[in-house]
């Protein structure tokens, strides 16, 4: 897989305002989404992660820059790319850009893996970690 990981999306019409501009918190599921989808590309998606470490990736915090609206029936990409990791966190940053690669929102997510039982930190299992290392590697 080459990163940064490119998630295509359109803006549906549940996805809008009043006015037909993306609603704000659309970007959030948009991210998650791309977030998700690319430890999937790299066969470690979150499910294997609770079943076989007894562990997940949370948000801790997210940053977002609206740049540029985006509008219904829009088509666009989540950019995924893997900035910083450490023994338990891990940084992206993901670009919402269209066709023609203007950013129309920027976020910078930071995550941090945690125990599924009682919720706290824990180091990033070992594939995942290579993963992330792999891909900041790359220039994701």
């Amino acid at each position: 897989m080459s990163w940064p990981h490119r998630w295509p999306l359109r803006v549906y019409f549940e996805d809008t305002d009043a006015g037909g501009i993306a609603y704000h918190a659309s970007y959030l599921r948009w991210a998650e989404r791309g977030r998700t989808e690319s430890l999937r590309a790299i066969n470690l998606p979150h499910q294997v992660m609770i079943e076989r470490h007894n562990s997940m990736l949370v948000v801790r915090r997210i940053e977002v820059e609206y740049v540029a609206p985006a509008r219904l029936d829009d088509s666009l990409l989540v950019e995924t790319a893997v900035r910083r990791f450490g023994g338990a966190s891990v940084e992206l940053a993901q670009d919402v850009r269209d066709e023609a690669g203007g950013v129309k929102a920027r976020l910078r997510v930071g995550l941090v893996c945690v125990r599924a039982g009682d919720m706290r930190p824990v180091p990033v299992p070992g594939p995942w970690r290579e993963a992330f290392r792999l891909a900041q590697a790359a220039g994701g």
